[in-house]
């Protein structure tokens, strides 16, 4: 079990993190802040770099705890709130990634939740530090928070529809 949640962790913070990076650096084939600005613009938000930035640091922290298997609920909140964002965004396509749906938005808020519920394993920080296990109500309250300030983002930050 402890390799599994290695396994997961890894993998979705790695890609959690690549994602941020690609927001905010022309590495990974990302198109630097600016580009990052750009899409935030496209996707009708207010704030150009500082939102990309936001994002992306986000994006980055998140998915290095989730590798560290640190502070778990913490990374759920962040990871909850930038990809509600993203959920925002991509509501109206529907469900499915091929029409450009919500779909992954949802599964990385689903994991690291998951990971708060189940613990991040032998292997990690939080389990060095003697932080687990974190009773079940941590993964509700991070993952509530985070689509709260992610919801919360889009409200202060979405510009209005024109005719609406």
């Amino acid at each position: 079990m402890n390799t599994g949640l290695l396994i997961l962790r890894l993998v979705t913070g790695l890609l959690f993190a690549g994602h941020g990076i690609q927001k905010v650096s022309h590495r990974l084939g990302g198109h630097g802040i600016e580009g990052g600005a750009a899409e935030f613009r496209a996707d009708g938000f207010r704030g150009g770099r500082l939102t990309a930035a936001a994002a992306g640091f986000g994006q980055i922290t998140a998915g290095l705890l989730l590798c560290a298997g640190a502070l778990t609920p913490l990374a759920a909140a962040v990871a909850a709130g930038v990809m509600t964002v993203a959920a925002t965004v991509k509501w109206r396509n529907g469900l499915w990634v091929q029409h450009d749906g919500y779909e992954y938005p949802l599964v990385l808020i689903t994991l690291p939740a998951v990971l708060t519920l189940t613990g991040p394993g032998r292997w990690s920080a939080d389990r060095a530090l003697g932080l687990l296990p974190w009773a079940p109500w941590w993964a509700a309250a991070a993952v509530g928070l985070g689509v709260v300030s992610g919801l919360t983002t889009r409200a202060v930050l979405g510009r209005p529809v024109p005719g609406h």
